[in-house]
């Protein structure tokens, strides 16, 4: 099984649909909410990011932005 992380903001709009979109597809992952974890928050930055929702499949596959093709392609959906 893929480890999945998923870095979100509590006001991002676009959060959220992707949340749901994994728990449809039964994907556990970890929800990072890089307002109140700043351990998250200093992980996207040290890759150079600087956007929400960012999922990171395996540490090493990132996505930014809700990119339903690459998911499904990356976790084999």
């Amino acid at each position: 099984m893929k480890k999945v992380k998923v870095f979100t903001s509590q006001t991002c709009p676009h959060c959220p649909p992707v949340k749901n979109y994994l728990r449809e597809h039964n994907i556990e992952f970890e929800d990072l909410d890089i307002n109140a974890d700043m351990e998250a928050r200093k992980e996207l930055i040290q890759r150079r990011i600087m956007s929400v929702p960012t999922v990171i499949i395996d540490d090493t596959e990132v996505i930014v932005g809700f990119d339903k093709e690459k998911i499904d392609s990356i976790l084999g959906l």
